[in-house]
């Protein structure tokens, strides 16, 4: 593979593009008009403009890839994540064109592009699933059924859907109709597709997810679990690897189910496998996300393995050089995502122009970005600036580098998560480890905010007041005569 084609932008196409040229191979970057003047284009080899801003006229036009590709004598293909990354069809298309895409097989990505179908395919396997049933439903007194069945609350959730869309919380009967119109309103709206399903809602769950990779000589390893739990709107915001909650007996027997998902679908590079972990650490599979993960740099730290240069070894059918026993969880890694969005109203999206830009810098502390200072954020797309990534010997050493890197990245012109992510960071619950993917809703309301702010002021006039009692206890007034 002497040349590879990059089908993304920002961060991803930076971090694809650094590994490429570090393992000697040509690049070719391709951008819309909106990013014309983004770091990713000026790193690459090459670089072809796609088309206008909007993704469905450029970053997702897969026939047009496919001809530069063609043009330029492209042998490989990255789709990053996002965009065309879990496109079975796309996938399909380079195999035809004799082109290598950088990821699993078409097949792969079908299957488990639909959670339906992954619950089906990997049923044989032993994995631990959801109470719920296993099939599209449209008929609301059958969903009454079910959920009397399972018990409330339920969750029902769009089969071919991801990111939190399509997916709908019920209480109670009364609530069932009207949020399965939502549910497959938006699940048709965001996927094509309408189809939902129904499964128990675990009330308290954590998010944990296990980093596989699959060569095409039979080998499938697991690189350990990743914690993703504090999320908004069902979208992770900070990562963290190791989880501070598995035992090594649990992260053994979730290593080897993520293994088995993997071998259900015949699955080849990395890939990820999702689990939710209720409050008595039992775990069901979610779904599998064919693809590199936003968050893989906090397992390549604990790892020691640039899980990109392993998917293009193994894209040029190379066996996986080492074994499950040489992998060994080194020292203790956080990721935050820094999102151009205003934290303290809803995580709405903050565009503007990038009036001041600057990184942390230091050992053991990693920016992987795409944007530079005088830049416009676009609407266009995802608001992700950057991934800021702390390493340290233990959990306590890499949120304690997090909030320093925090407080020395500077950026001016838009709101960002960065606050957000020091608040977490100082936050009792999250340092005892005792939280779940309500953190958000728990934690970082207003109200609750507000009623924090509140304590803390009162706390503080008191402690002033008793310091002044005690100053004039030792103050002596003269008395005049």
């Amino acid at each position: 593979m002497k040349k590879i084609l990059v089908a993304n932008r920002g961060e991803i196409a930076m971090r694809v593009l650094r590994t490429a040229k570090k393992m000697g191979i040509k690049t070719v970057a391709v951008f819309s008009e909106a990013d014309r003047n983004a770091p990713h284009v000026f790193f690459a080899d090459e670089a072809v403009c796609i088309g206008p801003p909007p993704s469905n006229q450029s970053y997702l036009l897969g026939d047009k890839i496919i001809e530069i590709c063609k043009e330029l004598n492209v042998d490989g293909i990255h789709p990053g994540y996002g965009f065309l990354s879990e496109n079975a069809n796309f996938a399909e298309l380079a195999e035809k064109n004799n082109i290598v895409f950088i990821g699993p097989k078409s097949h792969a990505i079908r299957v488990m592009g639909n959670k339906l179908a992954a619950k089906e395919t990997v049923k044989n396997y032993d994995i631990p699933m959801v109470p719920g049933i296993d099939e599209a439903i449209t008929d609301v007194k059958i969903a009454i059924k079910i959920a009397k069945k399972i018990g409330f609350p339920i969750l029902i959730k769009a089969a071919a859907g991801g990111g939190g869309k399509g997916m709908r919380v019920v209480e109670k009967e009364s609530e069932i109709e009207e949020q399965m119109k939502r549910a497959i309103s938006e699940a048709t709206s965001s996927f094509g597709d309408g189809s939902v399903f129904i499964e128990k809602y675990i009330t308290s769950p954590r998010h944990l997810e296990i980093q596989v990779l699959a060569d095409s000589h039979g080998n499938i390893l697991h690189f350990f679990e990743r914690e993703c739990s504090i999320q908004r709107r069902h979208q992770k915001v900070i990562e963290e690897a190791p989880s501070s909650v598995l035992t090594d007996e649990l992260r053994e027997r979730m290593g080897k189910a993520a293994v088995n998902v993997a071998r259900s679908c015949d699955y080849i590079s990395a890939g990820t496998v999702e689990f939710l972990l209720d409050e008595n650490h039992n775990f069901y599979f979610l779904e599998m996300n064919t693809r590199l993960q936003v968050e893989h740099p906090v397992t390549e730290f604990i790892t020691g393995i640039d899980l990109v240069e392993q998917q293009i070894r193994i894209a040029r059918g190379e066996a996986i050089s080492f074994s499950q026993d040489d992998l060994k969880i080194k020292g203790h890694a956080l990721e935050l995502r820094v999102y151009a969005e205003d934290s303290l109203n809803d995580f709405s999206p903050s565009i503007g122009t990038l009036t001041k830009y600057q990184i942390p810098k230091g050992e053991n502390i990693r920016v992987d970005d795409g944007f530079r200072e005088g830049m416009e954020i676009p609407i266009y797309y995802d608001p992700m600036l950057s991934k800021l990534i702390t390493y340290g010997k233990d959990r306590e050493e890499a949120i304690q580098l997090m909030i320093k890197a925090i407080d020395n990245y500077i950026i001016e012109g838009v709101e960002t998560t960065l606050q957000f992510g020091k608040f977490v960071c100082e936050h009792e619950a999250f340092n005892s480890g005792n939280f779940d993917t309500h953190f958000v809703k728990n934690y970082y309301n207003l109200d609750v905010l507000k009623k924090q702010h509140e304590v803390e002021a009162n706390i503080a006039a008191s402690i002033a007041l008793q310091i002044y009692k005690e100053e004039q206890k030792r103050i002596k007034i003269p008395m005049l005569k």
